[in-house]
Order: structure tokens, then C-alpha cells, then sequence
């Protein structure tokens, strides 16, 4: 299926390593064109020769730390100059702590929240202007099952992806008729580096191994194991492809199952 990527320029943040890596890798496999961020100007740099060596696309790799407004602006910026425009962006950051409600003090708070919603709001901002401009753009925001189904021991990703998830929905109705949609992708257990790593924090406060507290993750999935990120990513390119036109407003699993509700 061609999915009408070629020559498209796509914005992924948080693109080092994990599901914002693969949706990078794929988007750049189907002939786009990237802009790639994450906070540590090394490992994004690598990412960023790896995905050009395997495919050959243009990148233009940055640092950026998406909490901040101003890091924001100056990679969608460095980005225009480069490209001359942005028709994709993906939006993405690391997952806030895990704890329980008392754990966490307003400062945490307020730190989650300019991590995992302002980031995509202000990345959003950044964008839509030239997309409304040119009558074509796609907004695709990484979120979690925990958007729709709470996760027990994360009450700030609970709270904060589905804030993403009504920021999302409301806006893909006001820029529809200038042909921009706007979806969310809720990746389940899926075997990243974050995924592992909350495994073996979650593991050594219970005594056990990882790989004993991943088996448990495990037996709650339908398939019996955790997804894959190239998996994700084939969902994400299909989202922000040509094709997706007529697919807007929506937040879709990649779960294995693991969400038990009917919608």
C-alpha cells in the first residue's frame, strides 16, 4: 500500500529510542522527510544517522526538552528552515513517575503536566499555522491505555494522557474543514526501554525479578505477550498517511487486547 509519505516532512518528538524511534523509522522508510528531537543532543544524533544510513531519508536532529515553550519554538523553527514545512507531527515525551497519589507534591505535578500535555498543546500550536495554511496536516498524539483504562500506580500518566485525549478530540473538530485530522495511538506493554524500565522499578520494590513482573503484564494480554514497537509503528504511519484522510477525532489501542471495554 503506498500511503502517500513520500516527500511529507514529519516532526517526532522524544525520537531516540523506544516507540517515538520505530514511528520514526517507519515514517522514514515510507519516504518522508524528519525532524527529530529528544533531550540528550547524543543519543538523538545517533538515532538520526542510523534511520538516514538504513533509509536514506533528510533529518534534521536537535535537542529539545518538549516541557520547555522555548525548545519547542526553536525546534519547529529550526525545522521550517530546514524543510520549509511540517505536515506531521507526532507528538511523544517520556512517561511521568509512577507512584501513588501521595507521592507526588504540586511542583510534580506541574512538572507532569508541562511534560505530557503542554508539550503536545504547545507543539500543536507551533504547527497548525502553516498546516491550516496549506490545507493538509496531521496531528497524531502518542498517549497509553491508561487514557482509557487506569493502570494501577500511575495516576499521573491516569490523569494526564486523558487530558491529552479531550485536548485531541476537541481540536480535531475545529481544524477538520482545513484538512487537518488529529488522533491519538495508546500503546499498551510494549518491550521498550521505559517499558523495561518501569519493570525493574516495580520489580525490586516486590523482590522479584523483571522478567517475573513482566510475566505478569504478560498473562493480563490477551496474546500472551508484550507488543513490538515496529507494530505501533506500522498503526502510526498508516494515521498520518494520505490514506487516514477520513480518520479524525479517534484514540486507537495497540494493545494486544489488554483493554477490556467495548469501544
Amino acid at each position: 500500500m503506498d500511503l502517500g509519505l513520500k516527500g511529507r516532512v514529519a516532526l517526532v518528538a522524544a525520537a531516540s529510542r523506544g516507540l517515538g524511534r520505530a514511528v520514526a523509522e517507519e515514517l522514514a522508510a515510507e519516504g518522508a522527510a524528519l525532524v527529530l528531537c529528544s533531550r540528550n543532543a547524543a543519543t538523538i544524533s545517533q538515532a538520526a544517522r542510523e534511520i538516514a544510513e538504513a533509509t536514506g531519508a533528510g533529518i534534521l536532529a536537535l535537542p529539545c526538552d518538549v516541557s520547555q515553550t522555548d525548545n519547542i519554538a526553536r525546534l519547529v523553527q529550526s525545522g521550517l528552515e530546514r524543510f520549509g514545512r511540517i505536515d506531521i507531527l507526532v507528538t511523544n515525551a517520556g512517561g511521568p513517575p509512577a507512584g501513588k497519589f501521595e507521592s507526588f507534591d504540586q511542583n510534580q505535578w506541574e512538572a507532569a503536566t508541562r511534560l505530557t500535555l503542554f508539550s503536545a498543546i504547545e507543539l500543536a500550536r507551533q504547527v497548525l499555522p502553516g498546516m491550516k495554511e496549506r490545507r493538509w496536516g496531521r496531528i497524531l498524539n502518542i498517549t497509553s491505555i491508561a487514557a482509557k483504562q487506569p493502570v494501577d500506580n500511575l495516576i499521573l500518566s491516569n490523569s494526564l494522557r486523558a487530558a491529552v485525549t479531550g485536548f485531541a478530540r476537541t481540536l480535531a473538530n475545529e481544524v477538520a474543514t482545513f484538512g487537518i485530522t488529529v488522533n491519538n495511538i495508546m500503546p499498551g506493554y510494549t518491550r521498550t526501554e521505559r517499558v523495561e524500565e518501569l519493570a525493574g522499578m516495580m520489580a525490586e520494590r516486590e523482590k522479584i525479578t523483571p522478567a517475573e513482573f513482566i510475566a505478569r503484564w504478560e498473562k493480563e494480554i490477551p496474546m500472551r505477550r508484550l507488543g513490538d514497537p515496529r507494530e505501533f509503528a506500522a498503526l502510526a504511519a498508516f494515521l498520518v498517511s494520505e490514506r487516514a484522510g477520513y480518520i479524525t477525532g479517534t484514540s486507537i489501542p495497540v494493545d494486544g487486547g489488554w483493554i477490556r471495554g467495548l469501544m
